[in-house]
C-alpha cells in the first residue's frame, strides 16, 4: 500500500515548497533546468550562474552572497515573486536549451546574449506569454526558428543575430503584433523573405548576411524608420511602397542583385537620410520631379553598380547631401559644375560635398576649375579610374589610380581628351 502514496511525495514537496518559499516553485525548477542544462566546465568561477545556489531560495536571496545577478523577480500575487527576468551575463556559458522547460508565465526578458549557447530553439518559448523581449545574439544556436514563435503576441524586441539558424524565417512572424525590433542579421537563413506588412509597430529590421532570395517583399511595414537587407540574393526592383514608409530614415540594400532604375522617390522621399545601393545591378536613376531641393537625404552610396548615361545634376541640388558616392560605375560625359560648386563654393543653406567619390567610370573634358582650387585637407574627392587625360596626379582627387587608356574610354562613346 505504502507504494501508492510514493508519485504524491514530489507533489508534496512542490506545496511544502510553495509555502516556505519566496520564489514560486516552478519558477525555481526552470532555474535550476536552467543550470543543469549548462555545461559545468563554461560555469566560471564568479559568474552570475556560480552563485546560483538552490539549498536557498532565490528571489529571497537576490543580490546577496548567493544569486547575486542573472535574474530579477517582482512580486505578483500573494506574496509570492515570480522571475519576470533572465539576463545572463556574457560569461561564456555553453549548453543547450533543449531540455528546459520555459514554464515561466511572468517572464518578460530573456537574454542570453555572447555566450556559446547552441542546439535549436525549444518550442516550449511559447510558454512566455509575457516576454517583451527576447535576445539569443551573438551564440552558436542552429536549425530552424520553431514557428511556435510567431505566438508571442506581446513581444517587442526580437534578437536572433549572428547565430547558424537556417531554413526559412516562419510565416507565423505575422503574429508578432507587437514587435518593434526585428534582427536576424548574420546567420544563414534562406528562401523568401516573409511579408510582415501587418507589423505596424516594426521599427527596425535588419536581415543582413544571409541567403535571402526573391523579389523584396511588396508590401513593407509602415513604421520602418531602418531597413538593413545587405549582402543577400534579392532580385528584382525596389518596392514602390518604400514611398509609403514616411518615417523610414535608413535604407540598405547594398550586395544584393537589385536592378532597374533607382527609383525617383527615394531623392524626395519627406524622411530618409541614408540610401546605400551599393554593389547591385542598377542601370539608371530616376529623376525626381522635384530636382531634389525637397530631399532629406545626407548620404548616397550607389557605387559599383551598372549605372549609365550623365552624372545626375539634380544630386548637387538635394540641400542636405554632404556625402556621395557614384563610383565604378558606366558614367559618361563631363563632371557637372554643379558638382564644383557644391563643394568648394555650395549657396547660403547648402551643405557642402564633404565626400564625392567619382572614380571608376567614364568621365571625361576638363575638371572644373573650382574643383582645381580645393587643398587636398578641404574635402574627400575621388576621380581615378575615369578618361580625365588632363587629371595629373599632382593633384589629390586625381591619385589613387591611372585614367583608363584611350582606346577603353572610346569604347565607351565619345571622348574629349
Amino acid at each position: 500500500m505504502a507504494s501508492l502514496y510514493l508519485p504524491l511525495f514530489p507533489l508534496l514537496m512542490a506545496v511544502l515548497l510553495s509555502v516556505q518559499s519566496k520564489t514560486h516553485w516552478e519558477d525555481i525548477q526552470v532555474l535550476q533546468q536552467l543550470k543543469n542544462a549548462l555545461d559545468p566546465t563554461s560555469i566560471s568561477s564568479g559568474s552570475c550562474v556560480d552563485s546560483w545556489d538552490f539549498s536557498l531560495d532565490p528571489c529571497d536571496n537576490l543580490f546577496g552572497q548567493k544569486f547575486t545577478c542573472g535574474f530579477r523577480c517582482d512580486t505578483v500575487i500573494s506574496g509570492v515573486s515570480r522571475v519576470t527576468e533572465v539576463n545572463l551575463d556574457q560569461a561564456g556559458y555553453s549548453g543547450s536549451l533543449s531540455s528546459v522547460f520555459w514554464n515561466l508565465p511572468f517572464l518578460q526578458t530573456l537574454d542570453l546574449s555572447n555566450n556559446f549557447f547552441s542546439g535549436s530553439i525549444p518550442n516550449s518559448f511559447s510558454n512566455l506569454t509575457r516576454l517583451r523581449s527576447l535576445s539569443l545574439s551573438a551564440n552558436s544556436f542552429s536549425g530552424e526558428v520553431p514557428p511556435s514563435l510567431g505566438s508571442l503576441s506581446v513581444l517587442e524586441e526580437l534578437y536572433l543575430n549572428g547565430n547558424g539558424f537556417n531554413g526559412s524565417v516562419p510565416a507565423s512572424f505575422v503574429g508578432l503584433v507587437s514587435l518593434q525590433r526585428l534582427e536576424l542579421q548574420s546567420n544563414g537563413f534562406t528562401g523568401a523573405f516573409p511579408n510582415l506588412g501587418v507589423l505596424k509597430n516594426l521599427y527596425y529590421l535588419d536581415g543582413s548576411d544571409n541567403g535571402f532570395s526573391g523579389e523584396l517583399p511588396a508590401v513593407l511595414p509602415t513604421s520602418l524608420v531602418q531597413l538593413s537587407m545587405r549582402n543577400n540574393s534579392f532580385v528584382g526592383v525596389v518596392p514602390s511602397s518604400i514611398r509609403d514608409l514616411v518615417n523610414l530614415q535608413v535604407v540598405d540594400l547594398s550586395h544584393n542583385r537589385l536592378g532597374g532604375s533607382v527609383p525617383a522617390v527615394l531623392f524626395e522621399h519627406p524622411s530618409l537620410e541614408q540610401l546605400t545601393l551599393s554593389f547591385n545591378q542598377f542601370s539608371a536613376v530616376e529623376t525626381p520631379d522635384s530636382d531634389g531641393v525637397r530631399s532629406e537625404l545626407i548620404a548616397v552610396d550607389l557605387s559599383d553598380n551598372e549605372i549609365t548615361g550623365f552624372l545626375p545634376p539634380f544630386m548637387a541640388l538635394m540641400p542636405k547631401l554632404s556625402a556621395l558616392s557614384l563610383e565604378n560605375n558606366n558614367f559618361t560625359g563631363m563632371i557637372p559644375i554643379l558638382y564644383a560648386f557644391k563643394i568648394a563654393a555650395p549657396e547660403p543653406g547648402i551643405s557642402p560635398f564633404v565626400r564625392l567619390l567619382l572614380g571608376g567610370n567614364y568621365l571625361f573634358g576638363p575638371i572644373p576649375e573650382p574643383l582645381r582650387r580645393m587643398k587636398p585637407d578641404s574635402a574627400t574627392v575621388r576621380l581615378a579610374g575615369n578618361c580625365l587625360f588632363r587629371c595629373p596626379t599632382l593633384f589629390f582627387f586625381c591619385q589613387g589610380g591611372e585614367q583608363k587608356s584611350l582606346a577603353e574610354c572610346r569604347s565607351a562613346g565619345p571622348v574629349i581628351p
